[in-house]
């Protein structure tokens, strides 16, 4: 019996590419270039699963295509806005994500991002490695006081209950949360966390503001113009969601302006392409996309898809499907 073909759109972990090459008659991207919308297309026509990562932009145009051997998607990802997911349940493809798996290491970089902006430590670093630096002095890089600050969240899933366990019990922070669904009352009671009614409300008390909502059209500029302007001008901006949920022309004023202080951003709106004007900015700090880039987290992630696509080649539910 022939073994289903698969395409993987980027270079992945030798680990899962190993596991990968044993399992299935599988072609790999040797070389990590970004696959065309045309090698997409074709990739659809000629394989039984298309392996994707949150960079391949899977539009409706390309999976619309006639004639798809292509019957899943495995994501490479736990968000999945990267993909047209009307077009895709049109189609009859089924759609997996990776969750579940990455949400300890992007908390990680969350706090890595907020205590960053916090305490200047990028302007720290530039100032040493342009040779700058010419001995303390007592009034030099003051930042803000981390523990016993106020952290709002937006959005309360994994990620944001992961960061709030570390700001909460390893730095003393209280914790606000915007969110449009209850969580368990177990865990708001652990963290001792407030829920506000508004995120107008939040971006007026925090002292930190961390996002953690999905992407997509739902929320796409949520942190805009007008939300800014009501954050404290001490008050700093984390993003490790999604780039599109933040005006980037918008926040590059506040700071320019000093309606807030700082900002510390993982992720940006049309990634890999950054608004050169952050790179003027000295009180943002630029991460590029970290949140789960660590041995373990994206081993986990591959080996997650391969529980996903074996699920559906051997006739079961994928557990992690998202259409």
């Amino acid at each position: 019996m022939s073994k289903p073909k698969v395409i993987v759109t980027r270079k992945w972990p030798a680990e899962v590419e190993a596991q990968l090459t044993s399992l299935y008659d599988v072609q790999l991207n040797e070389n990590d270039i970004p696959m065309t919308a045309n090698e997409l297309k074709q990739a659809l026509l000629t394989a039984d699963g298309l392996l994707t990562t949150v960079t391949d932009s899977i539009t409706a145009d390309i999976l619309n295509i006639e004639g798809k051997r292509t019957k899943i998607i495995g994501n490479f990802g736990v968000g999945y806005n990267n993909i047209d997911i009307n077009a895709a349940k049109n189609q009859g493809l089924i759609v997996t994500n990776t969750p579940h798996v990455l949400t300890d290491c992007t908390a990680d970089i969350a706090m890595l991002l907020l205590l960053m902006s916090a305490r200047r430590a990028s302007e720290g670093e530039r100032l040493i490695l342009q040779q700058q630096w010419t001995g303390w002095k007592p009034t030099q890089l003051i930042g803000q006081k981390v523990t016993g600050k106020t952290l709002g969240l937006i959005g309360f899933g994994r990620i944001a209950q992961a960061m709030a366990k570390k700001a909460h019990h390893g730095f003393g922070m209280k914790i606000l949360f915007y969110a449009p669904s209850q969580p368990a009352q177990t865990i708001i009671d652990d963290l001792q966390a407030v829920r506000c009614e508004t995120i107008e409300e939040l971006l007026t008390e925090a002292n930190f503001v961390s996002l953690h909502c999905p992407g997509g059209d739902g929320t796409r500029h949520l942190i805009n113009e007008e939300r800014l302007k009501i954050m404290r001008p001490s008050a700093h901006l984390i993003n490790t969601a999604r780039g599109d949920v933040v005006d980037s022309t918008a926040l590059i004023r506040a700071l320019k302006e000093g309606w807030i202080t700082g900002a510390g951003l993982d992720v940006f709106e049309g990634e890999p392409n950054i608004n050169p004007d952050f790179l003027s900015l000295d009180n943002v700090t630029l991460l590029p996309h970290l949140g789960s880039a660590t041995e373990e987290t994206r081993t986990a992630m591959g080996n997650c898809v391969l529980k996903n696509i074996s699920a559906f080649f051997t006739g079961q539910n994928p557990e992690d499907r998202v259409v």
